[in-house]
């Protein structure tokens, strides 16, 4: 995903900031991180407060398998639903919960 397109999904919170993460990409919104992109995958920050709301409209938490002992290891990102990437007023939604997330984590 370009850093166009990104500035673009998150253009409901204003001017973010784009940097390498991961070996993908880290979007920060004021400070705080709202997302991710791993493997050309865009994946939004949740916690257990926003996590449920992602999980009820079916998209899927990012876990890797940990070069430890090859534990499954999970991640506070979530996937973005599919129909947010067409429509910019649901994507300001999810972009609002991710921020609010990152500004609880912050905290």
């Amino acid at each position: 995903m370009d850093n166009e397109r990104i500035e673009e999904l998150f253009e409901s919170l204003g001017p973010v900031r784009i940097r390498k993460l991961f070996g993908g990409k880290g979007i920060y919104c004021d400070g705080s991180i709202v997302a991710i992109v791993v493997r050309g995958d865009l994946m939004l920050k949740a916690d257990e407060q926003s996590a449920p709301d992602f999980e009820a409209v079916g998209c899927r938490q990012w876990t890797y398998t940990g070069s430890r002992h090859g534990k499954q290891v999970t991640m506070p990102y979530w996937s973005v639903p599919d129909s947010a990437l067409d429509d910019p007023d649901e994507m300001a939604v999810w972009a609002r919960r991710a921020y609010e997330a990152g500004r609880r984590a912050g905290k």
